[in-house]
């Protein structure tokens, strides 16, 4: 078996089960489960757009009550605030590198991505799944670190009914917050599982002034969610902390982990250490197959 396989089978076995996340929302679980799968359909080139937002349009508008198209207009104004955000790293386009044999198991990436984005229970955006195989003392660790993929092709943006999920011109795919509507499609489209749900849980009973600093993609200000008086729960996930390249700085993992695996930085500048990492013979991508093309890049 290739080893490339061993990771993916990894990935794929914490996958969620599909049905029983969305029967948990108020909204239509055969319709999110065949959504999604056509979403990924599109990502790999087997259906275009067109053709998904034609089939899926009718079913939206009764499910959900909006017009389910691609919202072109809406997509060029997100990126163009994005790049005046982001005005002096303009025409980038950032990716990440894991570097598999550095990496230790050691979910330093986990905890300081945590306490960066400061997200609630139940959530992290990212993670380290392990398997041990082998009989004592014969045994072999294998880790692979998962943070979203930020992928070109996502079927997370496809899916998503309100376009709250959105692919910016900088590689990154981000959630509008105050568009979400929690109806968890998004979780079930991603192939990697990279996606959480927020429940609206807090640590207010684990330590003392919890909500004194929130993470930068959900505000101190914002305020709880609500649609008239009940509360709407969202779904989150991993952006390159994206409000730390604004200040020129690196992801959190990046800059912690302990092993030196991850590196960051320009896939559209061929001299930058991602660009070089990405053409070695060494370089894979997660469950390539599903043609969703990821901007992070694994070491063998």
């Amino acid at each position: 078996m290739k080893i490339d396989n061993v990771w993916n089978q990894l990935i794929n076995a914490t996958l969620p089960d599909a049905r029983e996340i969305l029967d948990k929302v108020d909204f239509g679980t055969n319709l999110g489960i065949l959504m999604a799968k056509d979403a990924q359909k599109v990502s790999k080139g087997l259906m275009t757009s067109a053709h998904y937002h034609e089939l899926y349009k009718d079913h939206v508008k009764k499910e959900f009550g909006v017009e389910f198209t691609q919202l072109a207009e809406e997509e060029k104004r997100r990126n163009q605030e994005q790049d005046r955000k982001n005005n002096a790293f303009g025409g980038k386009k950032w990716a990440m590198v894991i570097d598999l044999a550095k990496c230790v198991g050691c979910d330093t990436c986990t905890v300081s991505c945590k306490a960066e984005n400061r997200t609630p229970p139940g959530v992290s955006y990212n993670v380290v799944i392990e398997e041990t195989t082998g009989t004592f003392p014969n045994v072999k660790n294998i880790n692979i670190p998962r943070p979203c993929m930020q992928c070109d092709k996502p079927p997370c943006v496809q899916v998503c009914p309100v376009r709250a999920s959105y692919k910016l011109d900088n590689g990154i795919v981000a959630i509008d917050g105050d568009r979400c509507i929690g109806c968890r499609y998004c979780q079930v489209a991603c192939p990697y599982g990279a996606r959480s749900y927020d429940f609206g849980l807090s640590y207010e009973q684990e330590m003392m002034g919890y909500d004194e600093v929130q993470g930068a993609d959900y505000g101190k200000n914002r305020g709880p969610r609500k649609k008239g008086d009940v509360p709407i729960d969202t779904v989150r996930k991993c952006t390159f902390c994206m409000h730390r390249l604004e200040r020129g700085e690196e992801p959190a993992c990046v800059e912690t982990c302990i092993g030196d695996a991850r590196y960051f930085g320009d896939l559209n500048d061929p001299n930058s250490v991602v660009s070089k990492l990405a053409a070695s013979p060494r370089a894979f991508r997660l469950k390539e197959e599903m043609g969703t093309e990821p901007r992070v890049i694994y070491l063998r």
